[in-house]
């Protein structure tokens, strides 16, 4: 299990930044541009953290010698089921460098572009803290 997927089911937003190397990039799954940089990733991760409820992780799949791995999980927004996956490359240094998020179904994509959209004030502001 990855150190990424234990301070995620533990809701510790400091842990999950600890995983993020400075250079990470965030390829969010309802915006096209990249975010790349450890302080808007954390960022958008907290804001992840408001926006889901009942999220967990149903299967961890690795690959890639151990440095690219996906994590399923399900979850909801309001009355919408989201499922989605997590894929994650680690760097030589055991940090996230890549983070990349896809989810279904559309309506589940839409509902996350709307609560992050409520969020993302406060995630440019915690990203220049």
């Amino acid at each position: 299990m990855t150190s990424f997927r234990k301070a995620v089911e533990a809701r510790d937003p400091d842990a999950m930044a600890a995983t993020l190397a400075d250079n990470v990039v965030f390829r969010s799954p309802v915006a096209f541009k990249p975010y790349p940089g450890k302080a808007i990733t954390a960022a958008i991760l907290r804001g992840v953290l408001r926006v889901f409820e009942d999220f967990h992780y149903v299967r961890e799949l690795s690959g890639g010698e151990g440095r690219d791995h996906a994590l399923v999980f399900e979850a909801r927004i309001g009355d919408t089921r989201v499922e989605g996956c997590d894929f994650l490359h680690f760097d030589e240094a055991g940090l996230i460098d890549e983070f990349t998020v896809m989810v279904r179904p559309l309506s589940a994509a839409h509902a996350l572009a709307d609560a992050m959209a409520k969020q993302f004030d406060q995630i440019q502001r915690e990203a220049l803290n």
